[in-house]
């Protein structure tokens, strides 16, 4: 009885132990890494005992709720331009691109794309859809293949425009729009409808940064996850869904 007594002590004090190594970590998600992420805090979760809090929105919006004071104590950004402010702000440290986006053109319809850009040029749609080019990097870079197209004048009637690249693709997907520019991470493991991924050559570079926020800075939960996306485990499950990484 003792002998038992003085185990289930030992594991009582083990548990209690790993709960007070184990930290919560608050982390704003850029909206097109919403699948990629649940796959990855899933994991990140398992291999550390760290929990993660997770907040999805366009990167514009993110920044803005950080500026305001937001508890956040991580940002994976959709692009390198606002985590730099905050990182030359003195609000955030440690940026390091942890993936590099690439847009396709994408319709539920598996007729409507069958020939890449000349579906745009045709103009033979009604609506097409774009995340916000004000604040989600990939409208941003979806009006650089508009106007490297030549044809903003010809689309601009036609463009319908969401919140962040999430909602762009429920537009798309309820057929509210027949087409419009997504992440390819979104259709990545999707291999409905029909879809075109533009080349490099008419956008930017996506290259998505993230950064250790100054509410994070003494949180090792915040570090940890850091270091996760920089390993092999993290690269692996970034690649399934579509990105680059470096």
């Amino acid at each position: 009885m003792k002998a038992l007594k003085t185990t289930l002590a030992a594991l009582i004090l083990a548990g209690a132990s790993a709960s007070a190594l184990a930290d919560e970590v608050k982390v704003a998600v850029a909206a097109n890494f919403t699948a990629a992420m649940k796959d990855i805090a899933r994991d990140f979760e398992k291999a550390t005992g760290h929990t993660l809090q997770v907040s999805y929105g366009s990167t514009g919006k993110l920044y803005t709720q950080i500026e305001n004071g937001a508890p956040f104590e991580v940002l994976l950004a959709a692009d390198q331009k606002h985590p730099k402010r905050l990182v030359d702000a003195g609000k955030a440290s440690d940026p390091f691109t942890y993936a590099v986006g690439r847009l396709v053109l994408w319709s539920a319809d598996p007729e409507m794309i069958k020939d890449g850009a000349k579906v745009l040029t045709r103009n033979t749609f009604n609506k097409l859809a774009i995340a916000n080019p004000k604040t989600a990097p990939y409208g941003e870079a979806a009006m650089e293949v508009i106007q490297s197209l030549a044809i903003g004048e010809m689309l601009t009637p036609k463009l319908v425009t969401g919140d962040n690249i999430a909602q762009t693709y429920q537009f798309v997907a309820t057929k509210n729009a027949e087409l419009g520019f997504v992440a390819k991470a979104q259709i990545a493991l999707n291999t409905t409808g029909s879809s075109w991924e533009v080349p490099q050559e008419f956008y930017r570079p996506i290259r998505q940064d993230a950064v250790l926020l100054a509410k994070g800075n003494d949180n090792p939960a915040a570090k940890a996850l850091m270091d996760y996306l920089k390993g092999d485990a993290a690269k692996a499950v970034i690649e399934t869904y579509g990105y680059g990484v470096e």
